[in-house]
């Protein structure tokens, strides 16, 4: 079969020509009937046309679909426009609507004179499907990108500008985030589609916004249709925005108790928010809320150990009462500001009186052994008060720690400093701590004479105090056993030892605190190296010459170098 015509809304097969002589005339009818009872019966429409547009057939379908369609009309004015333009582009697919319905058209050319024929399907549910699922492909894309962003920081004001910012720029025209008021006074953070970021803390009641009161209380949110756009004050939305159109009010939910609401606002003449866009706000508006709120509870425990931090870090040392006073901290992990080595100083009660230094040594690191130290500290200042005798001193300490709920013991030396007249007169005792080294004005080191057994161990504790004077330029260090026991050097597991401190301070002598515990310093850091090592404290206690330079300043605690 070649051809096709028309009568009616009935398919008649023409026969042109046949390729088999041994079909007859009656065969070629009966194929003709069973073609035109197919067409006629199949639920999917079926037009075709010749090369220029004009219908030669439609069947039931395609006529019910399309009234205006019948042989002899031109497609262009009885078909949908996107059918005729494939038709006229000699396409092969074309997708299009008719109606309220999306249609999918097939193409293929039956003869050579360029006639086609069409089959058209309706695709409007599968189309819907494909939409749907394109649509939640990109939700779910989007979500991923909001919980990268919102948990790449736990600073809450990046938290906050960062949930406007991917609100403004997948939600709605403009977002405001809301955060918990104080009294009258409300955070409000606006960003717009152009990335822009403002802040402003206003003045004003949650009942000033239609639905914000109940967000703020974890209410579920009423649908935006109900929120008069009009009821919305003018200083709500980012300037020059225009006129709001549709609100959206949502809680952020935080951790026990709200981070917020987010406000969602669209120009006037846009489209409403649909139902499926508000249950996807607030599947945002959680994952926003809890980041907020980790963000809100990290900075207040932040804020919290910084500020008890500060009473756990090593004071600044410096000249007090015509004697120099220097210090060196460092500890074994550089992620960490405190340890389980310390030092402290205590001044004199009155003028001419004796100043007190410790450097102490806890059993372990980290935060867990520098909350002991920060005990000891708090003690000896006390008990200094009532008791100037070191070994009864310790004794008391002592008992305080067997006392105590922790479970580790410390090593210590106290160093009690009286200014005299020509000099520094001193008072030395260890408990189980390496004893100080003294650099005399030529350049001899000594040890001092006392020792003692650890603190917060045994029932009792004994100790030996040993009694000195510096003369002007004369220097005794305390030192933590992390200088000493650090390993490295060229094998990177040699200690470093007593042998070689005490050779780096004979090159010290008549030099100030600072210079003393720089040189020190840098010795302990330059022989570990990048490898591990202890918590390392110094403490340079220096009867000043007359006059004298320091390259580092008579000021400030001494440091450790990397």
């Amino acid at each position: 079969m070649k051809g096709i015509r028309a009568e009616g809304t009935a398919f008649h097969y023409v026969r042109h020509s046949l390729t088999s002589t041994s079909v007859t005339g009656e065969a070629v009818d009966d194929v003709a009937a069973v073609g035109d009872v197919a067409l006629e019966s199949s639920p999917h429409a079926v037009i075709v046309a010749d090369r220029t547009g004009v219908v030669r057939l439609a069947n039931a379908a395609a006529v019910t679909l399309l009234p205006g369609l019948a042989a002899g009309s031109q497609l262009a004015r009885q078909g949908p426009r996107w059918l005729a333009e494939a038709h006229a582009g000699r396409e092969r697919t074309a997708h299009g609507a008719v109606g309220e319905r999306s249609y999918r058209a097939s193409g293929a050319e039956t003869d050579s004179e360029g006639q086609m024929t069409w089959w058209l399907s309706d695709e409007t549910d599968h189309r819907a499907t494909r939409d749907a699922l394109d649509t939640e492909r990109k939700r779910t894309a989007f979500l991923v990108e909001v919980s990268d962003r919102l948990l790449s920081s736990l600073n809450p004001r990046t938290c906050v500008d960062t949930t406007a910012l991917l609100a403004a720029g997948h939600l709605a025209d403009a977002t405001v985030v809301v955060g918990p008021r104080t009294g009258r006074r409300v955070p409000l953070t606006r960003a717009g589609q152009d990335g822009t970021v403002t802040h402003e803390v206003r003045s004003a009641a949650p009942t000033d916004i239609p639905g914000l009161a109940e967000a703020l209380q974890l209410f579920p949110p009423a649908p935006s249709r109900w929120i008069d756009p009009g009821t919305a004050p003018a200083w709500l939305a980012p300037e020059g925005f225009g006129e709001i159109g549709s609100v959206l009010v949502t809680p952020l939910p935080g951790n026990g108790s709200p981070a917020g609401a987010l406000i969602l606002l669209r120009r006037s003449g846009r489209a409403c928010f649909t139902d499926s866009e508000e249950a996807f706000a607030r599947v945002f508006a959680a994952r926003a809320g809890a980041a907020i709120s980790a963000s809100l509870v990290f900075a207040e425990q932040s804020s919290v150990a910084n500020l008890l931090m500060r009473d756990l870090l090593p004071p600044r040392l410096h000249h007090y009462d015509g004697v120099e006073f220097a210090g060196g901290y460092r500890t074994s992990r550089d992620d960490q500001q405190v340890g389980g080595d310390f030092y402290d100083f205590y001044p004199a009660d009155q003028q001419g009186g004796e100043s007190q230094a410790v450097l102490g040594d806890v059993c372990g690191k980290g935060l867990e052994a520098a909350v002991l130290t920060g005990k000891i500290r708090n003690t000896l200042q006390a008990l200094r008060l009532v008791e100037p005798d070191h070994e009864r001193l310790l004794k008391l300490l002592n008992g305080a720690l067997l006392t105590s709920h922790h479970t580790r013991f410390a090593t210590l030396v106290l160093a009690s400093v009286a200014r005299l007249a020509h000099g520094i007169e001193l008072r030395l005792t260890s408990g189980g701590h390496p004893a100080p080294m003294i650099v005399r004005s030529n350049g001899t080191v000594e040890e001092a004479r006392t020792n003692g057994t650890l603190i917060g161990a045994l029932p009792e504790v004994s100790a030996r105090t040993f009694r000195t004077a510096l003369q002007p330029g004369e220097t005794c260090l305390l030192f933590s056993d992390g200088i000493t026991e650090a390993r490295g050097g060229p094998s990177g597991a040699e200690m470093l030892g007593e042998g070689r401190l005490s050779a780096t301070l004979s090159q010290c002598a008549g030099m100030p605190a600072e210079t003393v515990v720089e040189r020190v310093s840098t010795l302990a850091t330059e022989w570990v190296g990048s490898g591990r090592h202890d918590d390392m404290a110094l403490v340079a206690i220096t009867a000043p010459r007359r006059n004298h330079l320091s390259a580092v300043g008579g000021h400030g605690p001494g440091r450790f170098t990397s």
